[in-house]
């Protein structure tokens, strides 16, 4: 395995087109596992100037049931939606939370999905769909995550809350981050650049302004990456100049399309599924969640270093395809070993997707959090990011 190389992962902010549409997916499906656990959610949004559209099918007792909405129902969609938007912060001409037009398409299920992922009377829930889905875990950081990504996260969580505080009241929502760092022996040792564009209010693009953002971005990058990795570092800083008019208002924005981002920076393969808008039912995100779980569990027991882990699923059946391990040559025992460790652990119940959402607690409203900022290397608290907690070391020492 090659040692020294370059590598480089981005983040987008909570305000970033894409995230909001990701946020208001998810806090669609947040408010529709708070009526009913078991409401089956693919919510798509659509947003770009003063305009935001929902699609997809749904089914939720006390909610839409028998083709029909309930009482009240979409005027509290509507609120959820609005106050998502107010929360990241849009205040602005091109899209305002308290302007923008909104339009509601969400349906029933397909009678047809419903049947083949229903439990019944002959079969357990199946999956929600077919596909492949990965985890990956690394020794890099005290979160088991990439430090590439790791830092990219870091800087704009800061600078998003220094906005929220006020303490930085030049910034506006929209924003991204990149940082490349140098590996050698396969550890960081300095971060060869740092990208950060973000938008900001008028005039901070020239003069005394523009020294003042450029100062604070750099002050927050030393902040939050190691001095020792700073040593080297060239920085692009709003390298276009302007950049006054962005979220929804400068780019389109669509659920599920920064899945890098969502995941491990390119650190790790991707199924190519995206986790916003969809209910735990759905493997693309529940089995994406579980496959880090074991990864990072993996690693926090002292069996590798790095670990890939990898789930398929058909929709309608319940047993997974495949489970695929792979500690690239970092591992204590063999992948095989640790393969069927993981499939002879009762609470894990052999991977089915009601197994994983019984193990980790995913039917509870929890993931409007996860859909900024990264699904993974995030602090697990009460109900939340439950897929990041390493309550399995000691099962896996156990059965190993």
């Amino acid at each position: 395995m090659r040692s020294n190389y370059l590598f480089t992962s981005e983040s987008v902010s909570e305000g970033h087109p894409d995230k909001v549409s990701d946020q208001i997916s998810d806090a669609i499906v947040d408010l529709f596992l708070s009526k009913d656990p078991e409401a089956r959610i693919a919510c798509e949004t659509l947003t770009t100037t003063q305009l935001v559209v929902l699609a997809g099918e749904i089914r939720c007792k006390g909610v839409y049931e028998n083709g029909e909405w309930a009482p009240g129902a979409q005027a509290e969609i509507e609120a959820t939606v609005r106050q998502t938007v107010k929360d990241i912060g849009y205040e602005q001409d091109g899209f305002h939370w308290e302007k923008f037009e909104f339009i509601n398409r969400l349906h029933g299920q397909s009678a047809h999905i419903a049947q083949g992922v229903d439990a019944a009377a002959n079969k357990d829930e199946g999956a929600g769909d077919q596909g492949i889905m990965f985890g990956y875990a690394t020794d890099e950081t005290p979160d088991l995550m990439p430090a590439t990504l790791y830092y990219s996260h870091k800087i704009l969580e800061r600078m998003a809350a220094d906005r929220h505080s006020g303490a930085a009241p030049f910034l506006e929502p929209d924003a991204k981050s990149q940082v490349t760092l140098r590996y050698e022996g396969s550890l960081p040792v300095a971060a060869t650049a740092v990208v950060v564009s973000t938008q900001h209010a008028p005039g901070y693009d020239e003069g005394d302004k523009e020294a003042e953002l450029h100062a604070y971005v750099k002050k927050v990058v030393a902040d939050v990456i190691p001095p020792v990795l700073l040593r080297e570092t060239e920085y692009h800083i709003n390298p276009t100049g302007s950049f006054v008019i962005g979220g929804p208002d400068g780019d389109a924005g669509l659920t599920g399309r920064k899945i890098i981002v969502d995941t491990y920076g390119g650190a790790a393969p991707h199924g190519g599924g995206a986790f916003s808008g969809k209910d735990p039912t759905k493997v693309d995100r529940s089995a994406a969640y579980i496959t880090r779980y074991l990864a990072k569990n993996i690693v926090a027991a002292g069996l590798a270093t790095r670990c890939t882990i990898q789930l398929a699923y058909a929709i309608g059946v319940s047993k997974p395809l495949s489970l695929y391990v792979d500690t690239h040559e970092t591992g204590t025992v063999g992948d095989d070993v640790i393969e069927a460790a993981i499939m002879s652990i009762p609470k894990l119940g052999g991977l089915t997707p009601r197994s994983i959402r019984t193990h980790l607690g995913l039917n509870k409203p929890i993931y409007r959090k996860s859909a900024a900022y990264g699904h993974f290397g995030r602090k697990p608290e009460g109900d939340f990011f439950p897929w990041e907690r390493t309550d399995l070391v000691d099962d896996l020492k156990a059965a190993i």
